[in-house]
């Protein structure tokens, strides 16, 4: 195992060095990944272990594999993530804080020493995440809180598999596998949904590949209505955030961009009534029941926002995931609204993509 000076030590040092940094805020968060760390079991024991129950040494078995096709596919270094198991015991290994004002989609962002500025703040303690956000909400702040099944260290640690992970199918196993080895090939500092568009980008090109190799056609029919349902919803939370955008970037006096933003709240649940009928499925209700403001509607963007134009940059690198990626990385040089504006040209067809 390649030895690395643990992040969260690194994080601490250059906090002590930064005037007004928010050194609990670290020492949570090393506590939390520290306590990951100790109950890890190696995989491999694992398997071998006759109390290991069936169900789950299946599960590890077929993760290994998607996880060996993965790193084959992506040409990435055998760094050793996802060879040890935590037994987490809870529903998510953390918690996301998201923020936006209260009339803007704009998300407001924290910087870190080693990941630079992202949209939210995680918490491996529920409590502290909701105490958080509590208290940005009595500064102004619409927020939102998300339980995660999953992240990435981006190679500063040897990421663990969590039981959470195998609560899911086979195809949604892969998917997840994918999506998280997808931030070791790249990531760039500052710009999330870059980061999480790129990720479920290449989460979905293996997952193609990686069905026609394992006979897995019958779990990927369901998954793919699954897929198509989430992208119509996905289009249903594009709209009402960008109609939200539209109408706080109006000339309207505040207290009118307020009753209007509490009308396309209800206009939200009046649409998502009827996507319910459309598709005959309740599974949003929960999310829907959150309250659907700004903070809530900017998650979204964040994972699917430029996934078109990172597909369409598939298509026109011939399908060849090498080319892609090196495309992908030339773009990572480009400045943020450049590389943005270059992928949504190219999903919505304006551009011809030339490589150099």
């Amino acid at each position: 195992m390649q030895n690395k000076t643990p992040v969260y030590l690194v994080a601490l040092a250059l906090c002590a060095l930064v005037s007004g940094c928010d050194t609990a805020y670290y020492w949570q968060a090393a506590r939390g990944q520290l306590d990951l760390m100790q109950r890890q079991r190696p995989i491999a024991e694992l398997l071998q272990d006759s109390t290991t129950p069936a169900a789950t040494r299946q599960a590890l078995n077929y993760l290994l594999s998607a996880r060996s096709f993965a790193l084959e596919q992506l040409q990435l270094e055998d760094n050793q993530s996802y060879l040890q198991y935590v037994d987490l015991q809870r529903e998510y290994v953390s918690w996301n804080v998201f923020a936006t004002p209260e009339l803007s989609m704009q998300n407001h962002t924290w910087c870190y020493p080693i990941a630079g500025c992202v949209s939210y703040r995680g918490y491996f303690d529920e409590t502290d995440a909701e105490a958080y956000a509590n208290a940005l909400k009595q500064e102004g702040f619409d927020t939102y809180v998300s339980g995660v099944g999953a992240y990435s260290t981006l190679g500063w640690f040897d990421d663990p598999v969590l039981s959470t992970f195998l609560q899911r199918g086979k195809v949604s196993l892969a998917a997840l596998l994918f999506h998280e080895l997808a931030h070791q090939v790249l990531y760039v500092q500052d710009d999330t949904e870059f980061n999480e568009s790129f990720a479920s980008s290449v989460e979905t090109l293996l997952l193609q590949r990686w069905i026609q190799q394992q006979a897995l056609q019958e779990d990927w029919q369901t998954y793919r209505r699954m897929e198509a349902r989430q992208a119509a919803f996905t289009q249903l939370v594009l709209q009402h955030q960008q109609q939200r955008t539209d109408l706080f970037q109006s000339d309207l006096e505040t207290s009118e961009k307020r009753r209007r933003k509490a009308q396309l709240i209800q206009d939200m649940h009046q649409d998502y009534a009827d996507f319910k009928q459309t598709w005959q499925y309740d599974g949003y209700d929960n999310w829907v029941a959150k309250g659907l403001n700004n903070a809530q509607l900017s998650t979204v963007a964040a994972y699917h926002g430029l996934k078109p134009g990172f597909l369409a940059l598939y298509e026109v690198s011939g399908q060849n995931l090498t080319t892609f990626i090196q495309e992908c990385r030339r773009l990572a040089t480009l400045e943020r609204d450049d590389r943005h504006q270059h992928l949504n040209e190219l999903a919505s067809g304006n551009i011809v993509y030339t490589q150099n």
